[in-house]
């Protein structure tokens, strides 16, 4: 155990603070948009309740508007083409699955709650760490106060969708994507991140307008994996807090420390 003066306990603890106030500020952004995805499931045919047990069960903000978007164009016809856009958005949550595995302390309670706070918001706060415990902190702050702050959101947009007006007119569309856009941009320091980067949002943007909803997210994805087995760019300078940064062996032993 270490000492309470040891100069790398007091790192890790400020590692973990500084976790903590991203995953906050995550929650907060992120939790906004929720009144959006309320009032607009509203509008598309859904009450409150069926709008408010989507964001329940869910919860993965991507797969309900998808989900909201297909119903509104095609009413009730229209829910097999709905519930297959919502799983291939959710698809990504897979693979967030298996890399967080890796990296949260394992247990039962990990291996039941986890599952459902698994998110692009939590998973992108928690690889932003540069220590096992600060991701460990990242990810349940950022997970936990998404789901309280959205499902929230969601009720008061779907109460008040009609007052509100529309959502999009008060910024609340970019909410989310600024939040997620400033974790990503600190990782962004050598060739090869920027180039995934500016190749996958190539891709997606390009694919939106012709394919179903949730193709363009997966098939961006594979832009990452041509890169990486290509090994584009691998000049660049790996270090703590980058993507290439995570998986070094120096910060895997310090999973010993965790509580």
């Amino acid at each position: 155990m270490r000492s309470p003066h040891d100069p790398s306990a007091h790192d890790e603890t400020d590692t973990a603070r500084g976790a903590w106030r991203q995953g906050v500020g995550v929650a907060i952004a992120t939790s906004a948009y929720g009144i959006s995805f309320g009032a607009l499931a509203v509008a598309a045919g859904l009450d409150v309740w069926q709008t408010c047990v989507l964001s329940l069960v869910m919860f993965t903000g991507g797969s309900q508007f998808a989900f909201v978007g297909v119903i509104s164009a095609g009413g009730l016809a229209a829910i097999p083409a709905a519930i297959a856009s919502a799983a291939l958005l959710g698809v990504r949550n897979v693979a967030y699955g298996i890399r967080m595995s890796t990296l949260l302390p394992p247990g039962r309670f990990t291996r039941i709650a986890a599952p459902q706070f698994t998110i692009d918001e939590s998973t992108a706060v928690a690889l932003a760490q540069s220590s096992p415990r600060a991701r460990t902190v990242g990810f349940w702050v950022t997970g936990l106060g998404i789901y309280i702050g959205w499902n929230l959101s969601t009720l008061a947009g779907a109460l008040l969708g009609d007052v509100l007006g529309d959502p999009r007119a008060y910024g609340l569309d970019a909410a989310a994507a600024a939040a997620f856009l400033a974790l990503l941009w600190p990782r962004l320091r050598g060739r090869q991140p920027i180039v995934v980067g500016v190749a996958a949002a190539v891709v997606a943007t390009v694919l939106t307008p012709a394919l179903m909803p949730g193709l363009p997210v997966l098939l961006a994805a594979v832009v990452a994996i041509v890169v990486g087995w290509l090994d584009w760019g691998s000049g660049a300078t790996r270090g703590p807090g980058t993507a290439e940064g995570l998986d070094e062996p120096d910060d895997l032993p310090e999973r010993e420390g965790l509580p």
